[in-house]
């Protein structure tokens, strides 16, 4: 029986970053996984969703000059899948193996606390990580089971994309896929339960990017909830009931875009005494299980589902695991993008989230990016900037609609991570014209702000 000093279960964002990271600090470990290495980010996720939204952007450009049905989609999903090839160069378990990583591709479970399964082998290390990453949710909806679904995970494997769809889930997943196929020809419609598309973010900037899904041609049905599916001799039929009345949608396929649910099946916890319920493994903050030798990352500890915290979760579980020095998991500086087009990216807090919990101690500014000269060169934009702030000028939170909209936040991040007010911004030389400039505007603006918020100002100012 061969011995590790690390196992890592999942290979991938979580598993990949723990493993190079043990690897770095001269650790043997061994790296399991059931399917390819990559994981949900590689074959489902992150790279072929931004490959077809990269590629439906290309199309969205040229309308004027392509009819939608001149677009070839066959052409369109073979490139994700090269794409995907190409990431996958550096992930494969040749790859792997030269790097000094041992990699079995099969199914794990415990045996016990101190021991995996592998095909009927015993394996030991001295500590075990878990990435065993998430799945799509499948709602129990009458004639579901029934019925041919896609979800994410399936749907990068067509050979061309269907004439119709009905997306239903109107979060990051289904808005991002509706969009960029709604580009790609596909006629769309997007069924969400909750009252508005992309329910957690910040209400009028969803507005305003719900107007352009809709001017694109994407039929929303939100405040609607999916009741029944069928098969259809040439695709499906969903049933939706909306404001007590239901109606019929009919399309070549489904896609179910609900959400994810944390894979703990079959790993048999119970035997290592490992805690876990709906949500995912139970981890503290230093990201052990209920086994102080065995820790948990990723999608499957959650509590957001990035490939960027998998990534930052993955460091910290094998610095704990191996350092004198054991340091605390912290969530308070989290950002993401939903990578439609433009873009809607978020850190921190909305303004409503903000009010709950600091009243009326807040500032808010909301900035047009029509306003700013590099967006002017583009024409009349929709585009926003909102920050929410603390009284000493420091940011709780943002949220920016643009087409860099995932770029320019990282400015804002690291503002908010170092604790910097936003009045710091205002005289950093920024390049013209760009998006970024707007910081700089916010920035003069927040420096007014507080010299006008000064005693002595308000008492020269009466």
């Amino acid at each position: 029986m061969k011995a590790y000093d690390l196992i890592v279960i999942g290979a991938g964002a979580g598993g990949l970053t723990a493993a190079y990271t043990a690897l770095g600090f001269g650790k043997k470990v061994l790296l399991i996984e059931d399917k390819k290495p990559g994981g949900e980010c590689t074959w489902s996720g992150c790279v072929p969703s931004k490959a077809l939204i990269n590629e439906a952007k290309k199309a969205n450009q040229l309308k004027e000059y392509i009819p939608r049905d001149g677009i070839d989609t066959k052409k369109v999903m073979h490139h994700i899948k090269t794409i995907r090839e190409a990431i996958y160069e550096h992930e494969d378990p040749s790859t792997l193996k030269k790097d000094g990583i041992d990699f079995i591709k099969g199914h794990a479970s415990f045996k016990d606390n101190k021991a995996i399964v592998v095909d009927g082998v015993v394996i030991k290390a001295e500590k075990i990580i878990l990435a065993t990453g998430s799945s799509p949710f499948v709602p129990k909806i009458q004639g579901l089971s029934e019925t041919p679904f896609f979800t994410n995970e399936t749907i990068f494997e067509l050979e061309v994309l269907p004439k119709s769809i009905v997306v239903l889930g109107g979060g990051a997943i289904g808005v991002e896929l509706a969009q960029a196929m709604n580009r790609l020809g596909v006629t769309i419609h997007l069924v969400e339960m909750m009252p508005s598309i992309l329910s957690r973010e910040e209400p009028d900037l969803v507005n305003r990017l719900e107007a352009v899904l809709t001017q694109e041609g994407v039929w929303l049905h939100t405040a609607s909830k999916a009741t029944k599916v069928e098969k259809m001799e040439k695709g499906i039929a969903l049933t939706y009931e909306k404001a007590g009345k239901n109606q019929v949608l009919k399309a070549e396929a489904l896609l179910v875009a609900i959400g994810r649910k944390p894979n703990t099946e079959g790993l048999n916890l119970e035997a290592a005494g490992i805690a876990h319920d709906k949500k995912g493994i139970t981890v503290d903050a230093f990201l052990r299980t209920t086994q102080k030798h065995i820790y948990a990352v990723g999608d499957v500890v959650g509590p957001y589902q990035f490939s960027h915290m998998a990534n930052v979760q993955g460091i910290l579980a094998v610095k704990n695991a191996f350092l004198p020095i054991k340091r605390k998991i912290t969530y308070d500086h989290v950002a993401w993008v939903t990578f439609t087009d433009p873009e809607l990216a978020r850190a921190g807090m909305t303004e409503k989230e903000a009010r709950d919990q600091y009243g009326d101690q807040i500032l808010v500014y909301d900035y047009d990016l029509n306003n700013l000269d590099r967006t002017k060169t583009k024409g009349v934009s929709i585009e926003s900037v909102k920050l929410i702030l603390d009284k000493k000028f420091k940011i709780l939170g943002a949220s920016i609609l643009s087409e860099r909209g995932g770029e320019m936040i990282g400015e804002v991040q690291v503002l908010k991570t170092l604790g910097q007010p936003l009045t710091k911004m205002a005289n950093i030389i920024h390049p013209y014209p760009t998006y970024s400039e707007v910081f700089v505007k916010l920035g003069k603006k927040a420096q007014v702000d507080r010299l006008l918020a000064m005693p002595i100002v308000k008492i020269f100012r009466k």
